[in-house]
């Protein structure tokens, strides 16, 4: 399967994600991750990406874009992938749907985990006071949460466009959030 996965910061993409691509056998592939591996190797898109991060500003789609077609075109990812961080726009949307069928193929399913927005803020409050994240304020993750809305209202509209688009509660138990998405990709 080829699945993206979106949901607001707190809703347990980050476990989720582990635990479905386990599960399904396919890679988790994070865009964090990608930059990560690219900016340490010293790759050509690494070296561009580290010019835009060191200023403080975006990297632009053409960097990201061509990160995310070189791991998806790695063996590893061949016959599947959970994708996590990506696309956050609907260009990005665009640009996936055109790598994809440059090999063939087509998004199974566009995963958002939904979350009730004042249990997510309790939970990042108090994951901030654990981990001591002083910066993580109510304000803040508040902040984090609207803007998540914004960005993502326009991803959800598309992929529910392309009848991809699956929602699931994000509230519960690690394995019942689990099964909830494992049951909404086999429907």
């Amino acid at each position: 399967m080829r699945i993206v996965l979106m949901g607001p910061p707190g809703a347990g993409k980050g476990t989720q994600a582990t635990v479905i691509s386990q599960e399904l056998n396919i890679p988790h592939i994070s865009t964090g991750e990608i930059f990560r591996r690219n900016v340490g190797e010293g790759t050509e898109l690494g070296i561009q990406a580290k010019e835009y991060m060191d200023k403080g500003e975006y990297v632009p789609d053409s960097v990201v874009n061509a990160m995310v077609a070189d791991r998806l075109g790695q063996d590893d990812a061949a016959h599947g992938f959970l994708l996590d961080g990506y696309p956050r726009t609907a260009p990005q949307v665009a640009e996936l749907n055109g790598i994809l069928a440059d090999g063939g193929y087509e998004l199974d399913a566009a995963v958002e985990i939904t979350a009730d927005t004042e249990e997510v803020v309790q939970r990042l409050l108090k994951r901030a006071e654990v981990e001591g994240r002083a910066d993580d304020t109510e304000e803040v993750i508040r902040r984090r949460m609207e803007v998540y809305a914004a960005e993502t209202e326009p991803l959800t509209r598309l992929y529910a466009d392309q009848g991809v688009l699956r929602q699931v509660d994000g509230m519960g138990s690690v394995e019942e959030v689990s099964g909830r998405i494992l049951a909404a990709l086999r429907d």
